[in-house]
């Protein structure tokens, strides 16, 4: 059962909305603007749910018009008040020179305000009202402008937070003022009192879609004596105030819903909600104990709450709750794609940990005590698999991490290599984020520590290597002096159970830059060369540490110590390529195959490359570039399967390897994808650890396919697409992961469909 805990994004549509939409659309399906019955009957529907409206937002008067959604409300709520200023200016009238909107207002409002400003050319200072660490408006800051403001924009619920604003104190502030006000009220429908009569809000726009009712309803309330200017001419529907044929369906929903409302027993009431919030709650704080929440729960909604874990990404958590089938976001779904820190934790001015990783979970008020007592039951199982795998705090596990495992921040690459039968371990080029969770980590596991190591003294960040062992310097093996990167003068090898470590110096990029060889009992499995060589790029050679003459001569030496198809793992990856071989790159970069086809002598290698190095920019992350890429990402590696395209290739190759590349805390709380093919192999295999099965997969039989599979087809993409960059031209993605994971759509293929895969 899907725990969905997102409905300040969206809610399903209530059982009754969806039987009067369907009688709508069967019914009462005629043209309310027509004079024939089946026209009156239309009428009348929409006069009966507009009636409704009144009474559920006490506005007995004033405008109320169908639109949209709550984006079309606030254009038209905006375009009506800047005309009217417009107006003010075209008759010689004193003009207010401000346009005010809350800091966490909805980005719909903020970019309308300036949309319209430019569009109808009044030059008007459009400026955020602060609000405080609790997320309310900063009045005596709205007190001193609103004077000078010709419309104010607040919210009376926050969609991220769930804070609820101070609407009397904004409306004192707002005495003697000319300016218009504009309230948001889509968070408060079926869950606040707006008193719309008793207060002078000019504009409320509302959203059916956050209570119940289909995508593409809503209301927008005008007081009367406000400024009205249609945003869409036509028709003259709705009274000529909103153009276009009315969605009767959509009028139809929402009039179910309002019914809802009235009558009292399909939402709960607020102290039902207020007990559900704080068990939930409670659920969170029992998972991740470190947890902190970002908005006061007495100021917010009874049915929203939004946090963060300290150390866990939000990203992190996401793919967490989504593997357990609870459905929570990262804020704004209007903004979840972007991946970027929430505006509104940063308008609060919450430190940057909290902005960037923050939860919001949110629930409807027509759940019931089911719903909530399963959606707890799968938060807490949610922070036991974080503990069985050492990512909250935790008493130690024998589950232990074992083999390679890869980290990256802003493209820079830290590496694990555990050894899970002796408990030893090594860190290659730590990074001072990543401290904190490695020291954890380990000593939740166990782990003794027997070696940190540098590839090189890096250019674009400080090494925590000193750092990390102090940490952990009772974790830490005594192997005696060390080397300026980490490596015990004294040894020729590090080992880790069956596996070992040996050193390559190869000067170039740094004087001192090396890579670090593994052997396994195979013998050579894989390479760490810093930034020696990238995928798609040479480490740039222009730093003062570096060693430019010497760089040919250090690529031609690694390639004859590991050869051509050893695999290389980078201190750099920018494009989550995440590991190369030399065949790789000498069909990428012309100037390291002229390298090592012995077409260049160190000088002239040295002058090629500072050519190309000549001014390199900052990377996407905003970070200093380690080397000058020559490569483009080429988004055609990432082959996307569709379900019946799998089905086509099972039909041509029954034996190929099923791949999921979900993390290990993800992989304890779903399930995979069942196959109806027997010989099919399953193998999970998590992102992070991607590099130590590569060379696994490179020796698999050419045709043998490979697909990979995680939850919305992001990070096996990734995969397929690192794979056949390195040479296995059967790897695939399947195209929406878990998301779109239809069974049912594994039909026979078509015949010329089993022929492609063949």
């Amino acid at each position: 059962m899907e725990i969905y805990l997102d409905a300040n994004a969206t809610t399903p549509v209530l059982p009754q909305a969806r039987l009067a939409a369907l009688a709508a659309m069967a019914d009462d399906f005629g043209n309310p603007s027509s004079t024939h019955s089946t026209g009156l009957r239309a009428r009348s529907l929409i006069d009966d749910v507009r009636a409704r409206a009144r009474r559920v937002l006490g506005a007995p008067a004033g405008r109320l018009l169908f639109t949209s959604g709550a984006t079309e409300g606030i254009q038209t709520a905006v375009l009506s008040a800047l005309v009217s200023l417009r107006d003010r200016r075209d008759r010689g009238e004193a003009m207010p020179r401000l346009l005010l909107y809350g800091a966490t207002e909805h980005k719909a409002v903020p970019q309308s305000l300036r949309h319209w400003n430019t569009l109808l050319e009044l030059g008007l200072q459009v400026q955020a009202i602060p609000v405080g660490g609790d997320g309310r408006h900063d009045l005596g800051w709205l007190r001193e402008r609103a004077p000078a403001a010709g419309l104010v924009c607040t919210m009376a619920a926050n969609n991220e937070t769930g804070v609820v604003s101070d609407l009397d104190g904004i409306e004192r502030s707002l005495a003697g003022s000319p300016a218009l006000w504009l309230v948001d009220g889509v968070q408060a429908l079926g869950k606040l009192s707006l008193r719309l009569a008793d207060r002078r809000i000019d504009y409320a726009p509302f959203s059916g879609h956050k209570l119940y009712a289909p995508k593409g309803i809503g209301l927008l309330y005008v007081r009367d004596g406000a400024p009205f200017t249609p945003l869409m001419a036509g028709g003259g529907q709705e009274a000529a105030q909103r153009s276009g044929t009315e969605n009767m369906a959509g009028v139809a929903a929402l009039g179910a819903v309002l019914a809802a409302l009235e009558d009292g027993g399909t939402f709960r009431d607020g102290a039902t909600l207020q007990a559900w919030r704080d068990r939930l709650a409670q659920a969170l704080v029992e998972a991740f104990p470190a947890l902190v929440f970002n908005a006061p729960p007495a100021l917010c909604l009874p049915t929203t709450l939004n946090f963060s874990v300290p150390g866990l990404a939000s990203k992190l958590l996401l793919d967490l709750f989504d593997a357990a089938d609870v459905r929570v976001s990262g804020g704004s779904a209007c903004s979840a794609a972007n991946a970027q820190p929430s505006d509104v934790l940063e308008a609060m001015g919450l430190p940057a940990w909290q902005t960037a990783s923050a939860i919001r979970l949110s629930f409807g008020p027509a759940s019931d005590d089911d719903f909530i007592a399963q959606a707890c039951e799968r938060i807490r199982a949610c922070g036991q698999s974080l503990r069985e795998c050492c990512l909250v705090p935790s008493q130690p596990r024998t589950l232990a991490a074992d083999g390679l495992t890869r980290l990256v921040v802003d493209g820079a690459c830290c590496y694990l290599l555990a050894d899970a039968e002796s408990r030893r371990c090594v860190v290659v080029d730590p990074l001072p984020e990543l401290g904190p969770r490695l020291a954890d980590l380990l000593r939740c596991q166990g782990y003794t520590l027997a070696a940190v190591l540098d590839t090189h003294s890096h250019g674009d960040h400080a090494s925590s290597a000193a750092q990390l062992r102090a940490t952990l310097a009772d974790r830490l093996d005594d192997v005696g002096p060390l080397d300026a990167l980490g490596w015990p003068r004294d040894a020729r090898e590090i080992r880790l159970g069956a596996l070992s470590l040996t050193r390559l110096p190869v000067p170039g990029h740094t004087i001192d830059s090396t890579a670090y060889l593994l052997h396994d009992p195979r013998g050579l499995r894989l390479a760490f060369v810093g930034d020696t060589v990238m995928p798609g790029a040479l480490g740039r050679s222009d730093f003062a540490q570096s060693a430019p003459l010497a760089f040919g001569a250090s690529l031609l030496k690694l390639a004859q110590v590991v050869g051509p198809a050893t695999l290389l793992l980078p201190g750099h990856d920018y494009d989550d390529r995440f590991a190369s071989t030399l065949a790789t790159e000498r069909r990428t970069q012309p100037l390291l195959a002229r390298v090592l086809g012995g077409g260049l002598d160190a000088a002239a290698f040295a002058a090629a490359k500072a050519e190309l190095e000549r001014g390199l920019g900052l990377t996407g992350y905003q970070t200093l570039a380690c080397g000058a890429r020559v490569e483009p990402h080429d988004h055609s590696l990432s082959q996307e399967l569709t379900a019946t395209q799998l089905q086509a290739l099972l039909s041509a190759h029954p034996d190929l390897l099923f791949v999921d590349v979900r993390e290990g805390y993800e992989h304890r709380l779903g399930h995979a994808p069942e196959l109806a093919a027997p010989r099919v192999r399953h193998q999970a295999i998590a992102l992070s650890q991607l590099p130590q099965a590569l060379p696994d997969w490179l020796a698999l039989p050419g045709p043998t396919p490979v697909v990979f599979y995680c939850r919305s087809g992001t990070r096996s993409a990734q995969a397929a697409g690192a794979l056949r960059r390195l040479g296995h031209d059967n790897a695939w993605s399947l195209a929406g992961g878990l998301a779109l994971w239809r069974p049912q759509a594994l039909d026979a293929p078509a015949t010329d469909e089993v022929a492609a895969f063949a």
